[in-house]
């Protein structure tokens, strides 16, 4: 996917970038697969903002995406198009099952349009096909991992990432995260092959505050431009420094590096080397 670059003719744009779009090949969504998306702005059913920065935005809808891939198992299934989805950094890709039902999948590179996709114990090892991960060779590239066989797919679904398969030993398999964390997955569990597409999603320079709104976010201001009553690092005579050990947050609790992980969390057993 290549980035668009504009002119300066204004000062906003002297850094604005926008995708190309070509690895779209379906401008519309599949009406079946879509749902609605309600908004609250961030406010509870009070009505108090219990998350800040959040409000307006372009209407979105939901599409329903099948990242459990149990239903179809060996059955062939023909890529229709790619697709643009709102509510993620991810292409999807809108698929046919051999019994006319449809479904929407994360595009994985490599894939287009005509192309075959499998799930399960029939599948070749080829991007967009899906299986066990005790089926899946070694050193292959994955994405889209299960935690728990039959939960559908909860790790490494943003675009560009991908995650190694670099052992199986028992039933566990030692599988190394984009942020470099090595965890142990259950065998039985699924994952899909290949790298997740639109690998250019991080290279996007939003470039004014007006691209910001239309993602739904609302201005964030710094605690230190705030009087000493709104933030903890408000007040003092021209710019000051925070005045804590650290930073914090407007509620007092440290930020910025603070580890907010349990320590006795359950799943610590399955973390092999934590990230870096």
């Amino acid at each position: 996917m290549a980035m668009k670059h504009f002119k300066p003719y204004t000062p906003s744009r002297r850094n604005m970038t926008v995708s190309t779009f070509d690895e779209i090949t379906k401008k519309t969504p599949e009406k079946s697969l879509l749902a609605k998306k309600k908004k609250n702005a961030g406010r509870n059913s009070y009505g108090r903002i219990t998350v800040r920065h959040q409000g307006g935005g372009n209407r979105q809808k939901y599409r329903m995406i099948d990242f459990k891939r149990n239903s179809k198992d060996n059955m062939e299934a023909t890529v229709i198009g790619i697709e643009y989805d709102p509510n993620r950094s991810a292409n999807i890709a809108l698929i046919e099952y051999a019994d006319g039902e449809k479904a929407y999948i994360l595009a994985p590179i490599g894939l287009k349009d005509g192309d075959k996709v499998v799930a399960g114990e029939s599948a070749d090892i080829k991007p967009g096909n899906c299986m066990l991960i005790e089926n899946i060779p070694v050193g292959t590239l994955i994405h889209n991992i299960e935690l728990n066989p039959g939960q559908g797919g909860k790790m490494v679904r943003a675009a560009g990432q991908s995650a190694q398969l670099m052992a199986k030993e028992g039933k566990y398999a030692h599988v190394r995260l984009p942020s470099g964390e090595m965890r142990l997955v259950m065998t039985k569990c699924r994952a899909t092959i290949g790298t997740i597409g639109n690998t250019d999603h991080e290279n996007v320079k939003l470039g004014k505050a007006g691209r910001t709104r239309h993602m739904g976010i609302r201005p964030t201001v710094r605690g230190s431009v705030m009087n000493p009553v709104d933030h903890p690092h408000g007040g003092g005579e021209g710019r000051a420094p925070v005045g804590h050990a650290g930073p914090l947050t407007p509620w007092g609790k440290p930020a910025l590096g603070y580890k907010t992980r349990k320590k006795n969390k359950s799943t610590n057993k399955f973390i092999v080397k934590r990230r870096k």
